[in-house]
């Protein structure tokens, strides 16, 4: 597999590329390492495409999956609470969730004019 376009979520990238350099190199690896071709095995059902074959969102993952296995890469989440106050989410980040949920008030955001 090749990577074609990037999107650094939080400047993820930037940070990885920056502080941790190896682990781009591994990153980059994995991705090179995927048959993305042997994951070619769902049919569409949609009208505009019935009969093709696609890729596997399932078989891809398991493919990435067993890729960073072999690297000894482990998952890993983290569930929390939503805030646009940084600083709050630094200081519930490690909370209980139903604590979270206490500290961080409900915003309501409103859609239209």
């Amino acid at each position: 597999m090749k990577i074609k376009a990037l999107y650094s979520h939080l400047n993820g990238r930037e940070h990885i590329h920056f502080h941790k350099p190896k682990l781009w190199d591994e990153i980059e690896a994995v991705v090179h390492a995927v048959d993305a071709n042997s994951c070619r095995a769902k049919v569409s059902r949609e009208k505009t495409m019935p009969g093709r074959i696609l890729f596997s969102p399932i078989d891809l993952n398991k493919a990435f999956s067993l890729q960073l296995g072999s690297r000894n890469w482990t998952e890993s989440r983290t569930s929390y609470w939503v805030t646009d106050d940084h600083p709050l989410i630094r200081r519930t980040l490690l909370l209980d969730p139903s604590e979270q949920k206490r500290q961080i008030p409900l915003v309501v955001v409103g859609i239209g004019p």
